[in-house]
């Protein structure tokens, strides 16, 4: 984990990346900025040839190619993939701000400008210096740009009760949560609502609505737009909830129809039964009953959308025009 703060003295559950991670990501953007170079050379390379245009102007496109291969391929994947190139998808990795924002691309421009001093000029001897010096692993362009570079997906583990009850869904949004459409919504977005719910509780209360803000606006790009008077908190927590049960309804399909291919499937694997007493000549076997699944499956099925009724609910707790947030 990090021993990263925050100014308001919240700690961030954050995991770090190692360096080897850093370094074969790293490795696999240079092939793919090496690459695309080498293409774009080639088409120069033809209009050269062509006699298009004059040797001046030939040197000075390939300056403009050059720039935008070794600084344009990072500072714009980084912020079109929110803090993620494709040698850092590949390794699971992505680029944050210290404070745990997603980054943006002044972060991004300054992280691929340092590069070339301390990746390209010194080969990497600079970067892999400051790596070590630093707790965080920061090399120059992350000192620069305020960033660091952590796993990109956290563990569960460590959520306190508080931070676990700031997950539930609001009663109130119930309905309006079941109408949404989050098929369009990114994991590290839902991801960043999950850990500001959990956290949300250890921070100054001027801090949380901050940060509250900051994150649902950035669920908003993705997910309709909450009822009228709904604080950004109860808009995450409805959000957040809705999207764990469709994933646990998904699985919980997944799993019965694995169980019902298993059984349908099961003569081939116990060997078919011979034919049955009293069946003609040439009768293929009879397949055995299908058995319901175990009983231990149909204990953890989660229950449809119509079963969640009030009675079953807990009553909403309301502050002023908003919902009281968990204490």
């Amino acid at each position: 984990m990090s021993d990263l703060v925050i100014g308001e003295g919240v700690a961030l559950d954050l995991r770090l990346a190692k360096l080897p991670s850093r370094a074969l990501a790293r490795l696999l953007d240079l092939l793919i900025q090496a690459s695309l170079l080498g293409v774009l050379a080639a088409v120069l390379g033809v209009v050269a040839s062509a006699g298009a245009v004059d040797d001046a102007v030939m040197a000075g496109l390939m300056i403009v190619v050059t720039i935008a291969a070794v600084v344009g391929y990072p500072a714009l994947l980084e912020t079109v993939g929110r803090g993620r190139t494709l040698g850092k998808m590949a390794l699971g990795l992505r680029v944050v701000r210290t404070d745990g924002g997603p980054v943006r691309f002044r972060h991004a421009l300054v992280r691929a400008l340092s590069g070339i001093f301390d990746l390209y000029a010194t080969a990497g001897v600079l970067a892999v210096a400051t790596s070590f010096s630093s707790k965080q692993g920061r090399r120059t362009g992350d000192w620069l740009a305020g960033t660091v570079v952590v796993r990109d997906r956290a563990p569960d583990a460590g959520v306190s009760p508080a931070g676990m009850a700031a997950l539930a869904m609001p009663y109130p949004l119930l309905g309006w949560a079941q109408q949404l459409d989050l098929s369009a919504l990114p994991d590290d977005v839902a991801l960043s609502a999950r850990q500001y719910l959990t956290r949300m509780h250890e921070m100054r209360p001027d801090v949380a609505a901050r940060m509250g803000h900051e994150v649902a606006t950035e669920v908003l790009r993705y997910v309709a737009m909450p009822p009228a008077g709904t604080p950004p908190w109860a808009y995450l927590a409805a959000v957040t909830a809705e999207r764990r049960v469709r994933q646990m309804r998904a699985a919980e399909a997944a799993q019965r129809a694995a169980w019902e291919r298993a059984q349908r499937q099961a003569p081939a694997y116990a060997g078919a039964p011979g034919p049955t007493a009293g069946a003609p000549a040439g009768a293929p076997p009879m397949a055995p009953p299908t058995a319901p699944p175990p009983a231990a499956w149909q204990g953890s099925m989660v229950p449809p959308v119509q079963d969640r009724t009030p009675e079953t609910q807990p009553a909403p707790q309301t502050e002023g025009d908003g919902f009281k947030p968990p204490l």
